[in-house]
C-alpha cells in the first residue's frame, strides 16, 4: 500500500489497552521512545494487532507544534 504521509515511525508494539469501543496501541521505537495512538477496537482486530508484532505509527497532519 502506498500513502501520502510521509512521517511514518517503525517499532514493536508493546502494549495495546482495549477498553470498550477504543483501544490505545503504544508502539517502541527502535531507539526506546515510544509512541501511543487511539484507535478502534474493531481495527485492532481487523488489522490482527498483537504485542511483540513490527508495526508503523503513519502520522500525517497538517498543523505540528514544536516547543523549545
Amino acid at each position: 500500500m502506498t500513502l501520502s504521509a510521509r512521517n511514518s515511525l517503525h517499532g514493536t508494539i508493546s502494549s495495546i489497552d482495549v477498553d470498550g469501543l477504543t483501544a490505545e496501541v503504544t508502539i517502541e521505537l527502535g531507539d526506546g521512545q515510544h509512541v501511543t495512538s487511539i484507535i478502534t477496537a474493531n481495527s485492532v482486530d481487523r488489522l490482527g494487532l498483537e504485542e511483540g508484532m513490527e508495526a508503523s505509527a503513519v502520522i500525517k497532519a497538517t498543523e505540528v507544534m514544536i516547543d523549545a
